[in-house]
């Protein structure tokens, strides 16, 4: 699904109406009349019911004016709080409000937060549903005076309340309140969806997300070179088909350096994301004094023990046994529970600089990284960075409250000027490819902010990068069913699951999705 930001839409409406001559009427019926289609269909015939619609400035409430029209048609009884005065009202808007007088339609203008008492009071009432067509995607300044006292008043409604469009009061591009914002069950949004509604906090407010044609011609959408997504079940087309005459060299084979002592649970877990992912073969690389503990704790993954690392950690030393044993795999995940002492920086520069196979690297390898950036463009193959927003600070040298505020920005900067796919994670978690294609996740949540889920992500995404599929596939596909896991466990309980129990979940939630 497509993400737009509040200028991309209008350039979509813009070129519709005046490169591909569809009229903005049009538009504006077609707009109304999706929104009323679904308000029937999840709330059941209107007759002599009450609609109370808060119509606003703009098109927006153009918008609200032909819902009020088409549900008096259907015998509803629609009344209208129209909040600015209705000389004022230009173009479509105009025109549609006209119309009303054609239609038993009751409208109040609001001078004063006073003449709101009748909407709160009908709001209080048997009320069939409250519209909300005040503001649309182009608002970005605070919300204060009427416009504000209605948001109040609406977010108070014992009835549904239905957005058109927007929330009013939401910030179309970040998701964030301008000073208030209208709590919806529903959003009718049109043509395309938009960033403020699917990233927190917008999707508190946007409630259920219906994303509706109205007549925006195909190749308007083509033309504009759209590079924001948001990823859905969809992404289940990418998993390899398990036929009958499949063997485990057909699933690929996945090589992981992870683990040091004291952190033996980020290789386990790795290596569990690994296998749960349906790759045919898992080994991990890890140092000589853990071997044990990861041969008894991951039966199913084979091991090599590396002889040369000191006192439990990985060691330059050990690059020829880990080049050997790169021969024949399909991908290699670097860096959970590694350390960061200087003989292991040089392991892992040389690998991300000589090894031509996809490459992930993650947590302490990220850290490594961090420290000679240089690095990050001097590599002979694909690279998949999966930063928490701490480590992206360290990866660009900015604050990670700046990361948070400019996450878009900075992850396609980041991953156009160094030529690799970031994973981003956290919430919404980001995925960028080094041409600037984002998607935005929608699963998961906070019952997954514990140690070791990062672990089983990466050996996720690793796992299905040594199953051929891209590195962009990969990572699309690893942080939607990654989040989805979490979404399952987090219908028993909001906390306390733990990241091997989301690692045991990854089958079931990966055989929903296949396609």
């Amino acid at each position: 699904m497509k993400l737009v930001t509040a200028g991309q839409m209008q350039g979509l409406d813009y070129s519709a109406i005046h490169n591909y001559k569809v009229p903005s009427l049009e538009l504006m019926e077609n707009a109304g009349c999706r929104t009323v289609d679904i308000m029937l269909d999840r709330y059941g015939d209107p007759l002599g019911r009450t609609v109370v619609i808060f119509v606003g400035p703009g098109n927006n409430g153009g918008d609200g004016l032909v819902i009020a029209r088409l549900l008096a048609a259907r015998l509803a009884r629609p009344v209208i709080f129209l909040l600015v005065p209705s000389q004022k009202l230009k173009g479509d808007s105009a025109h549609n409000y006209a119309r009303l007088s054609e239609f038993p339609v009751r409208t109040i203008e609001v001078h004063d937060e006073t003449d709101l008492q009748e909407a709160a009071s009908l709001l209080a009432s048997d009320c069939w549903a409250a519209v909300d067509a005040i503001f649309g995607t182009g608002l970005t300044r605070e919300v204060s005076g009427i416009f504000a006292a209605a948001i109040e008043i609406i977010n108070k409604a014992a009835c549904p309340v239905i957005a058109v469009d927007m929330p009013s009061g939401l910030h179309s591009d970040n998701g964030e309140p301008l000073g208030t914002s209208v709590r919806s069950d529903i959003t009718v949004t049109f043509g395309q969806a938009k960033i403020g509604q699917v990233i927190h906090p917008g999707r508190e407010y946007t409630g259920y997300l219906e994303v509706v044609d109205i007549g925006i011609p195909e190749e308007v959408v083509e033309e504009a070179d759209i590079r924001l997504e948001l990823l859905t079940s969809k992404v289940g087309k990418w998993l390899p088909p398990r036929k009958a005459a499949a063997h485990k060299g057909t699933f690929g084979h996945l090589l992981i350096i992870a683990g040091a002592l004291g952190k033996t649970g980020a290789a386990l877990l790795c290596g569990s994301g690994g296998l749960r992912a349906g790759t045919g073969l898992v080994t991990l690389c890890v140092p000589y004094e853990i071997n044990s503990i990861i041969e008894s704790g991951l039966w199913e993954a084979m091991t090599v023990p590396l002889q040369s690392a000191a006192r439990g950690i990985l060691s330059i030393e050990d690059y020829t046994v880990i080049k050997d044993a790169l021969q024949g795999k399909q991908a290699l995940v670097v860096g959970p529970g590694i350390g960061t002492a200087q003989e292991t920086a040089e392991l892992i520069e040389k690998l991300y600089h000589e090894i031509e196979i996809p490459m992930l690297i993650d947590a302490d390898g990220l850290n490594i990284l961090a420290e000679n950036k240089t690095l990050l463009k001097k590599t002979l193959g694909e690279r998949i960075l999966t930063p928490h927003p701490g480590e992206m600070s360290r990866l660009t040298g900015l604050k990670t409250s700046t990361i948070l505020q400019n996450r878009f920005d900075i992850v396609c900067e980041f991953a156009t000027e160094h030529n690799v796919h970031v994973v981003l994670k956290g919430t919404d978690t980001l995925v960028c490819d080094p041409k600037g294609h984002i998607a935005v996740n929608p699963t998961g949540n906070a019952g997954m902010a514990t140690g070791g889920m990062g672990d089983v992500l990466a050996g996720l995404i690793g796992g299905f990068l040594a199953q051929g599929l891209s590195p962009w596939q990969a990572s699309c596909l690893g942080v939607y069913a990654h989040g989805l896991a979490g979404d399952r466990l987090a219908e028993e309980t909001t906390c306390g699951f733990l990241a091997s129990e989301l690692a045991d979940q990854l089958p079931f939630v990966l055989e929903d999705l296949r396609i």
